[in-house]
């Protein structure tokens, strides 16, 4: 391999985890929000005309911490499970932070299919079909993670919970994706909500499908 494909291939790595770092902070920064919001300690603020962003939640306290909180334990324990020296060198804390993972992961996204059915999405019908159908897959993608580690079939679990950890970060993306249409838009949030569910569930989609595709051992043939 030419010296500069090399440097390339060690810098992809350092550029994911940034990217998934600074998802992760955004992540706990949502739930910290929204917990004070809903405690009644700061505001929420709606930029645009029309109902408040947070109204929701706040009419459904239970139910938004129910979702949000496991979120917290899902964004800080995730990274984790992908770090080969660290699950080599701590194979009991890969073991049960992993299994922490995978019940924090169970509760967010029964969650999420449950909520647009109690509450009313901000995005509407369009969101709710995005929370829906990203919420049933993230739910087989979990499943799935935890059927083939049982089954001691280790590529195949890692396949499986990059494309759960890949959805339940998606939320993360999703807030900027919103901000730039709060900014340039000048549409109510009711109008794109949903589609920047949309936009971001399936950037993180496509992304987690390139990754395992480009890290998946490779089956040499001898001609």
């Amino acid at each position: 391999m030419p010296a500069s494909d090399s440097a390339t291939t060690k810098r992809v790595p350092l550029l994911l985890w940034i990217i998934v770092f600074f998802q992760v902070f955004i992540g706990i920064a949502m739930v910290i929000r929204r917990t004070l919001i809903i405690s009644g300690v700061i505001a929420s603020v709606n930029p645009l005309p029309g109902p408040p962003i947070d109204g929701e939640f706040s009419r459904h306290p239970l139910m938004t911490l129910l979702h949000i909180l496991p979120g917290i334990l899902f964004m800080i324990l995730g990274p984790f499970q992908f770090m080969k020296t660290l699950r080599a060198r701590h194979i009991r804390f890969h073991r049960w932070s992993g299994r922490i993972f995978i019940g924090a992961a169970y509760i967010i996204g029964v969650s999420a299919l449950t909520m647009p059915f109690v509450m009313i999405p901000i995005g509407g019908l369009n969101e709710a079909a995005a929370s829906i159908l990203f919420a049933i897959f993230f739910l087989i993608s979990i499943s799935l993670s935890l059927k083939h580690i049982l089954n001691k079939n280790q590529a195949l679990h890692r396949e499986w919970m990059l494309r759960a950890f890949a959805i339940g970060l998606a939320v993360a993306t999703v807030r900027p994706i919103v901000g730039f249409f709060f900014a340039f838009s000048g549409l109510p949030s009711q109008v794109f909500f949903g589609t920047a569910f949309w936009i971001g569930f399936t950037m993180h989609l496509i992304t987690a499908e390139v990754w395992i595709n480009y890290t998946r051992p490779r089956l040499v043939t001898n001609w």
